[in-house]
């Protein structure tokens, strides 16, 4: 079966986020048996030709479903240019979906029989079972997933099947089937955010108390918590889910029954087959409704915004887990090694969780350039923005479950981060805070730590090893209760403002995450 994404894990495509059959719709009527004796026969015949070898090329051209004008038939070399079934057949479970509502609403509103609806609808549901079962045969000469679909239920089901594109066109059908799919894949990428999220606040609970050198230019600054850090990620991901839903809620509206661009004069209900597909709403413009891409755009906006998260945390962890830092260890369940250097120990995953962040955001600049000179309403350069987004939610779903399953197969060297934790003055700052609290202003303050800090590095000392009477000489204000501000244990005691590395404050954010991502508090 072509699956709907294919993932790094096989887990994407049986997840139920994105199963669309929570849409599925069933015809009314109790019975969905043929009305003659000359459809079973075709149908079963036509069941027993589809149970064939699977291939995707035709043994000779048939005359296209839009070739009534046309006198000859396309070349070879055009035919291969502009066919998409070779990808956009993943949209197949949606065009089905999509058909199953439009029969629905058109026999409700007397543009078809019920017995048509229903010879309609399990004719798709066999087309379903045949693709899902690799049996069915994709051809290249019926152009994309819609034609392919339609051509088959033609030639399964007969004369019923010409009803089906009665008051649709291709170009609403594939918008429906696209809005369906960035739905499904929209939710499937916030369940793997929320993944990593939980994946980070359980880090953060193994390291309770870990103090780790903050760095701002990459250069040693301030002392923080671990846990802090890390939680900083977890803000990070909440925003990322944040603009998928809002992404979501402006996918979440119908296009289907604008037909190319204009609409119909058939008495169509839109708002039926909107509310059947779980849609908010039909889209009120009709040429927008065609024409539109904003929510792809949006889409691989947000996945670019992610992509950089993660490229982040990469980076650092590579970092971390060299021997010029040595602060973290990743087991070898998440490491690969070097064909020619025994020694090494690579953390790959998050090299490669770095790496692909360039390909996201490759794919949302091409569907910009893509869209920026389309005038309305459909375009065949459309047709284009079906792989990048394929590519796309592939590449963060797969960065999103490898980062998870990094950060649960990570350790934290302690030791060699409390042997690194004396260097770099990390207390100045607050030592600065100790001078106003006695009434000296900040940037005379600021002047007094720098040149006790230029002391130091003369004595190769730190800060707290400066003696009371050396403080004093370089300003009498110092007293003996300095040195509770000094070190990084005290200096980290000393945070107390709202959001800061402070013990009390971190605690109060790991509750907050522990609550809103229910994890469990048994550990």
């Amino acid at each position: 079966m072509e699956s709907l994404l294919i993932s790094s894990s096989s887990s994407l495509t049986t997840s139920p986020i994105f199963s669309s059959s929570k849409h599925a719709l069933t015809p009314k009527p109790q019975n969905l048996s043929f009305n003659s004796n000359a459809r079973l026969v075709l149908f079963t015949c036509a069941a027993q030709q589809m149970n064939s070898p699977p291939s995707t090329e035709a043994k000779e051209k048939e005359v296209k479903l839009w070739g009534g004008r046309f006198e000859e038939s396309v070349t070879d070399a055009v035919e291969k240019f502009t066919e998409s079934i070779s990808f956009d057949k993943a949209l197949y479970k949606q065009d089905i979906m999509g058909s199953k509502a439009h029969a629905s609403m058109l026999a409700k509103q007397g543009l078809m029989s019920d017995s048509d609806r229903d010879t309609i609808i399990k004719g798709l549901e066999e087309i379903e079972r045949q693709i899902e079962a690799g049996q069915f045969v994709w051809r290249t000469d019926r152009e994309d997933v819609h034609m392919n679909i339609e051509a088959a239920l033609t030639d399964l089901v007969g004369e019923p099947a010409k009803k089906l594109h009665t008051a649709r066109s291709r170009n609403d059908q594939v918008a429906t089937d696209f809005r369906l799919w960035c739905r499904d894949a929209i939710d499937g990428i916030i369940s793997r955010i929320k993944n990593l999220q939980i994946a980070m606040v359980e880090l953060a609970l193994q390291n309770e108390g870990l103090i780790v050198p903050g760095y701002t230019h990459l250069q040693r600054a301030q002392p923080v918590l671990l846990q802090h850090l890390l939680l900083a990620y977890v803000e990070q991901l909440e925003r990322d889910a944040g603009r998928l839903l809002d992404c979501r809620a402006r996918v979440n509206f119908c296009p289907l029954g604008a037909c190319a661009l204009a609409g119909t004069g058939l008495p169509i209900d839109r708002f039926m087959t909107s509310d059947a597909l779980g849609f908010t709403a039909p889209m009120r413009n009709s040429i927008d409704a065609v024409s539109d891409r904003d929510f792809v755009l949006e889409l691989l906006s947000a996945n670019s915004i992610t992509a950089v998260h993660l490229s982040r945390l990469g980076e650092e962890w590579v970092l971390w887990a060299s021997e010029e830092f040595g602060f973290l260890t990743p087991s070898d369940k998440v490491s690969t090694g070097s064909s020619i250097m025994p020694q090494k120990k690579n953390p790959d995953p998050m090299e490669l969780v770095r790496g692909k962040s360039a390909r996201v955001i490759g794919d949302l600049v091409s569907l910009l350039v893509l869209c920026k000179g389309l005038p309305h309403a459909y375009n065949r350069d459309l047709q284009e923005d079906k792989e990048p987004v394929f590519d796309s939610v592939k590449a963060i779903v797969g960065m999103l479950e490898v980062s998870a399953e990094f950060a649960q197969n990570i350790s934290f060297n302690r030791e060699r981060i409390q042997k690194a934790l004396p260097a770099g003055h990390l207390d100045a700052t607050t030592l600065a805070d100790y001078l106003v609290k006695k009434g000296i202003p900040f940037r005379t303050s600021h002047d007094i730590v720098g040149r006790s800090v230029a002391l130091c590095v003369s004595r190769n000392c730190e800060l707290q090893d400066l003696s009371l009477d050396e403080l004093n000489s370089l300003n009498p204000i110092f007293d003996k209760d300095v040195y509770e501000y000094l070190g990084v244990e005290n200096s980290i005691k000393k945070f107390r403002s709202y959001g800061s590395t402070g013990s009390e404050c971190v605690a109060g954010q790991l509750d907050y995450w522990i609550d809103k991502l229910s994890i469990s508090r048994e550990r």
